[in-house]
């Protein structure tokens, strides 16, 4: 068990975690989940992102024994509390940090069915918001998310942890260009979220493959908008101004689900 609060094990971690962390990410191909959930998913998933070394404390071990987690697949290291703390960005930390290995999915790759559900996200900055939205694409059974260049990392640990698994469930695309998912799939109807939207997401019918865009939180996609793309709105009866970025990309997504 280590339990020196100068052991390199802390300080691999943390740089994985840190406020620069993306580069370190980017670097050694790697980045951190931490907690019960995220844990099990990954130990259990079979695409996706795969768990290289899980650190635990004896709580955290029991809490994976009691879920039925198996770990015996990957590098287990045991450490102390006080060690799992200098580790952790929680609060209250559960005793499980995972160091995964990044997934290294190729775009060209991805091939459409007739019916596939694709999201792109174009230069989202906040984790919340962008892990949630994964989230939601997961649940609805989307083919792929896209983020763009100039997004936020969806590998950072508040992506992470607002993706509550979903990371391991869904194939997810990094650093695509809008012209590169159009070129590589032309024929594919685009519709994108817009405040402004002369559509009615209720009057809007698909058929076919389908790539929904949701833009930047301050700036949105006007910027980049063309003829090629149905700009739809949500209708809202109620009193508020509009909804937050990831409530309304989960109503697009349901409709699109369902559509």
């Amino acid at each position: 068990m280590i339990e020196s609060l100068h052991s390199p094990h802390i300080g691999r971690v943390k740089a994985l975690n840190s406020s620069r962390g993306n580069k370190e990410r980017a670097e050694r191909a790697e980045f951190i989940a931490e907690g019960l959930q995220c844990a099990r998913e990954a130990l259990a998933g079979r695409k996706g992102p795969v768990v290289k070394t899980i650190y635990l404390t004896q709580s955290g071990k029991d809490r994976l024994e009691q879920a039925g987690v198996d770990a015996a697949g990957s590098e287990v290291v045991m450490v102390s509390e006080p060690v799992m703390s200098a580790m952790s960005e929680t609060i209250t930390p559960q005793g499980i940090i995972c160091i995964c290995s990044l997934a290294r999915s190729n775009f060209e790759e991805l091939r459409l069915n007739g019916r596939s559900r694709l999201i792109y996200l174009h230069e989202i900055q906040d984790p919340g918001n962008a892990g949630t939205i994964l989230r939601s694409a997961d649940a609805m059974g989307v083919d792929a998310v896209i983020a763009s260049p100039g997004s936020v990392d969806m590998y950072s640990p508040k992506v992470v942890r607002a993706t509550a698994g979903s990371l391991w469930h869904i194939n997810l695309y990094t650093g695509i260009s809008l012209n590169q998912v159009t070129t590589q799939f032309p024929s594919i109807n685009k519709v994108a979220l817009n405040a402004h939207g002369e559509k009615s997401l209720l009057d809007l019918d698909i058929s076919g493959d389908s790539l929904a865009i949701f833009g930047n939180e301050a700036r949105g996609i006007d910027a980049f908008l063309d003829s090629e793309i149905t700009q739809v709105k949500i209708p809202m009866s109620g009193s508020a101004e509009s909804l937050n970025l990831s409530a309304a990309a989960a109503i697009v997504i349901f409709h699109l689900a369902n559509s």
